[in-house]
């Protein structure tokens, strides 16, 4: 049963190093987790997919070492890597930092797409990037996303996509907007056709993206304690003039409230994906 691989925590114990001595150790040697303050080696926290060693929090990831933690070594191949984003409203400065991001992150665009196998499963792949312009969705990233499903429905693969977004990019105003209806439009083409969706919601996904692609899965997941939701939590509380819980639109208060499928480890993640990739391939029935 799929409700069954998401009850089975696996655990590790690594050594840590004392406060006083991480001290006089070299600047990036160690690693402090921002939830449990807890000090560790930095080459650890990346071997353990940048989860804590000893509370769980899951840092931040790029899309080069998510990628290659769930793609099978050797078998990924880029899309659509020469589509770079414009200045359709000559909005000030815009390219200057689109440049930036470039070479900060070694990324043309906040999203990168392509194929590969997990555990030996073909997939059309979508990871966005969260720190290439905040992973915002213009025109590029919703072009790249559209192909990539459309070359899952091509090809009768499943989809599988990894958002992280602040939401909409408003230096390309409406034309950003339109992403939301192109993107949902090819997936609701996949679905039509049998196709297979698997969305996973990393840290943070929010605005127009948790609005369209993010949510349409036929399998919406997320990382632990992720931020998900459409406007900002003072926003929100300004409108209807209440406090908010403290858990509001983290992924378990969205597993509680029946809006995700499952909140997943990240070190659980490949082989549930995996399980569930198996599953659909031979036909079986799915009981949660």
């Amino acid at each position: 049963m799929i409700k069954e691989l998401f009850n089975k925590p696996k655990k590790k114990k690594y050594a840590t190093i004392p406060s006083e001595s991480a001290k006089h150790v070299p600047e990036g040697i160690m690693t402090k987790c921002p939830q449990c303050k807890k000090i560790m080696y930095t080459k650890e926290l990346h071997k353990n997919l940048h989860v804590c060693l000893h509370c769980g929090y899951h840092h931040s990831m790029n899309v080069f070492e998510r990628r290659d933690s769930f793609i099978d070594e050797g078998t990924f191949e880029e899309f659509d890597a020469e589509l770079i984003s414009s200045n359709p409203l000559n909005f000030p400065n815009y390219l200057e930092k689109i440049e930036k991001d470039r070479k900060l992150t070694n990324l043309n665009e906040a999203v990168l797409t392509g194929k590969g196998q997990v555990n030996g499963h073909e997939i059309a792949l979508a990871i966005m990037a969260a720190n290439f312009r905040m992973g915002s969705m213009g025109s590029v990233v919703g072009e790249k996303i559209t192909r990539a499903i459309e070359y899952a429905d091509q090809h009768g693969i499943p989809f599988v996509i990894f958002t992280a977004s602040g939401g909409a990019r408003m230096q390309e105003g409406v034309l950003s907007l339109m992403q939301m209806a192109k993107t949902s439009a090819a997936l609701k083409q996949l679905s039509e056709h049998g196709g297979l969706i698997i969305s996973i919601m990393t840290h943070p996904t929010t605005g127009g993206v948790s609005a369209s692609f993010a949510s349409l899965g036929d399998y919406n997941f997320a990382e632990p304690k992720a931020l998900i939701g459409f406007a900002g939590r003072r926003i929100i509380e300004q409108t209807i003039r209440e406090k908010l819980p403290e858990d509001f639109q983290t992924a378990e208060f969205l597993l509680k409230h029946g809006q995700l499928d499952a909140v997943i480890p990240r070190l659980e993640l490949k082989d549930k994906i995996s399980t569930i990739l198996d599953i659909h391939q031979s036909g079986g029935e799915i009981a949660w």
